[in-house]
């Protein structure tokens, strides 16, 4: 079958080598678009990222398409509906991050309760004093996982596995998983008031913008650490500024920000690493956080691991092989 790859460097391209027994493969370097549309018009599938155009107009350009498999967990910029209706396959990346991203939670977490930045950064000056380092133990607290997807599961096994206790809450209860983890789900408020540490697993979208901001923040035991690894419209930053100096929140672990609005998903920053999109150091350089001796930030940061990035590349190319062999995998639209 013939295979056309759009958005890739040589280092991706190298992904796509078990492919080339059996497939005819061409990689076009830019996104494809009504501008730059590639000679591949009889392509029978095609794999882009979030940049390309896949709106009905340019879709109409393949007469053979049967696959679209986007590198990515995103599709919004995939024509569906028309896709729907010429009976192509739709395959995404549904999950890459999943461990890396709760891996770092506890980065944060463990970072904030040894109080690794002051204990590091006052052994470089050469003093090794332990005064006012002291912090505390994580086992026999409670931490609450807001969002028990993917990500929050595994955030649970960790904590579990360091002998944190676990309150959860999320729309959607699943009392078969609270069981098989060992945590329980609670409602938001005793949650907030129940929870030695808080950690975000949620989207962003109009229900979750804000979803900890002032009155969320009072509802908190004195003392709570923040940990958000999700999205930064989730945290009312302004709140949590507030709580942080009245000391309702003694710290916070934060990867992600407000100041990020161009950024879908963590594939995208990746690439923007490369390509130098976005400066976001000087997005963030004045930004009310980061100077605070109790906040922990990281640029972004807690998916990027080489080997989350090299699933994604490598979810892409089953779901090609998958494809191509008759059982497809990784649908978000199917034939019918």
């Amino acid at each position: 079958m013939k295979i056309a790859v759009f958005e890739t460097e040589g280092w991706e391209q190298r992904a796509f080598d078990v492919l080339a027994d059996g497939h005819k493969i061409q990689f076009f370097s830019e996104p494809l678009s009504k501008e730059k549309p590639g000679n591949a018009a009889d392509a029978e599938m095609i794999s882009t990222f979030i940049y390309s155009d896949l709106s009905r107009e340019i879709i109409q350009r393949f007469n053979r398409l049967k696959l679209i498999a986007t590198r990515s967990t995103g599709f919004d910029h995939i024509d569906t509906e028309y896709c729907r209706q010429r009976g192509i396959v739709v395959s995404n990346v549904p999950t890459y991050g999943d461990h890396t991203v709760a891996e770092h939670v506890f980065a944060l977490l463990l970072t904030i309760s040894h109080r690794l930045c002051e204990a590091i950064d006052r052994t470089r000056k050469g003093d090794f004093s332990s005064k006012g380092l002291q912090g505390f133990d994580l086992r026999g607290k409670t931490l609450g996982v807001i969002g028990t997807g993917n990500i929050g599961q595994r955030a649970i096994e960790i904590a579990r596995g360091m002998g944190m206790k676990v309150l959860a809450y999320d729309v959607k209860p699943d009392e078969s998983l609270a069981s098989a983890l060992g945590f329980r789900y609670a409602g938001m408020d005793e949650l907030l008031g129940g929870s030695d540490a808080v950690t975000l697993h949620v989207p962003a979208n109009k229900k979750t913008h804000h979803l900890l901001s002032g009155p969320e923040f009072s509802k908190m035991k004195d003392g709570v650490v923040l940990i958000n690894t999700s999205r930064g419209t989730v945290v009312d930053v302004m709140a949590l500024a507030r709580a942080l100096a009245e000391g309702k929140v003694a710290a916070a672990g934060l990867d992600v920000l407000p100041e990020e609005p161009l950024i879908q998903e963590e594939a995208e920053l990746l690439r923007s690493f490369y390509e130098k999109k976005y400066d976001l150091e000087r997005l963030l350089s004045g930004h009310i956080l980061l100077n605070l001796r109790n906040v922990v930030i990281t640029p972004h940061n807690a998916f990027n691991t080489r080997e989350a990035v090299e699933r994604i590349l490598e979810t892409t190319v089953e779901n090609i092989r998958a494809f191509a062999q008759g059982e497809p995998q990784n649908v978000v639209v199917g034939k019918d």
